[in-house]
């Protein structure tokens, strides 16, 4: 993530179908690893969708998948936040009753494309404490996801692969 230049792009409502997590992802295990939460959270969805693909009417791309982050008041604190990793769903109305339905609301993204190892890097503290303060723009909600596609080749190539993070933002009203 040498330049820290996002892409400024208007997205409409993503309607989420998955499972969640929450409380501190690392706390048996940090970093990016299939060990931690975030990995058996993904584990869990891989199981479930290799089970059931056929159950699973109104997926838009069974090619994109999405993990959200949402953090609440106290997660400051305590590290304490929700993971939800999920498919987008053309029709929520038949999601079977062991998923959640997500919906994130129609807002702008700024959009940061993170290669190889940018994915495992700190983005978090460049995009908020060097892009954001800058930028015109602030945090619209207390959420962000990564975006994966055809583009990330699994967690033994991360070397190889790409992601997309999306933090949704809206412009700095001068006041």
């Amino acid at each position: 993530m040498a330049e820290v230049e996002p892409k400024i792009v208007q997205r409409e409502r993503i309607t989420l179908v998955g499972l969640s997590f929450f409380g501190d992802p690392f706390r048996e295990k940090g970093g990016w690893s299939e060990e931690n939460e975030i990995g058996r959270l993904w584990k869990r969805l891989m199981a479930y969708l290799g089970d059931n693909r056929i159950k699973l009417p109104g997926r838009r791309d069974v090619h994109i998948c999405y993990e959200v982050h949402i953090l609440h008041p106290e997660s400051g604190e305590t590290g304490e936040y929700e993971v939800f990793t999920g498919f987008e769903a053309a029709d929520p109305s038949v999601t079977p009753p062991e998923l959640l339905v997500k919906v994130l609301p129609a807002c702008s993204y700024a959009v940061f494309t993170l290669k190889g190892e940018e994915i495992t890097s700190d983005w978090y503290q460049k995009i908020y404490q060097s892009w954001m303060p800058g930028s015109g723009y602030r945090e619209a909600y207390p959420y962000s996801f990564q975006l994966y596609d055809r583009r990330f080749k699994g967690m033994d190539r991360l070397e190889d692969s790409v992601i997309d993070l999306y933090i949704p933002v809206e412009h700095e009203t001068v006041g």
